[in-house]
């Protein structure tokens, strides 16, 4: 069955992913990778946001805790982090979130702007919302995520 052209132009792909009990999205075009259980190499003076480097098929890739960087209690010593892959300029960031889920294609028209009730923490680094299954999905802002300049004012 072809896709429906049309259908298509309205909508967007996200990676879902798990922040402690938070389902979260990611759009699928700023993701270039997902990784599980990478070693990596803490820096020496970082922010705490910064987990450290890890190496990607020989580049060095930025891993930003992203429970740190969203204000969220550590992580329980029995999950092990995953990392979504995703570039800024010429530079490479792993996310690193709980738990990757899978990709869903969401109506455009269905992201709701973000509810007063969201905790700030989240408020500042979401796009949006989606009501998915039940739950309230926050679109991830990747960008906004990534600036550190942000990160060491807070």
């Amino acid at each position: 069955m072809q896709p429906n052209h049309a259908e298509a132009a309205d909508s967007r792909a996200y990676v879902t992913l798990m922040m402690g009990e938070q389902l979260c999205g990611v759009p699928v075009l700023v993701v270039r990778d997902v990784l599980a259980g990478q070693m990596i190499a803490r820096i020496p003076l970082a922010p705490p946001e910064v987990a450290g480097n890890l190496n990607l098929r020989g580049r060095i890739v930025t891993a930003i805790d992203l429970r740190c960087r969203l204000r969220l209690p550590p992580r329980p010593g029995h999950i092990k982090p995953m990392s979504v892959v995703t570039e800024q300029g010429p530079e490479l960031y792993a996310l690193l979130v709980d738990q990757v889920r899978e990709v869903v294609s969401l109506r455009i028209a269905d992201m709701e702007r973000n509810p007063p009730t969201l905790p700030p923490n989240w408020a500042e680094h979401s796009l949006g919302i989606y009501r998915v299954d039940q739950q309230l999905m926050v679109v991830l802002d990747v960008e906004k995520l990534l600036q550190f300049d942000t990160v060491l004012a807070a």
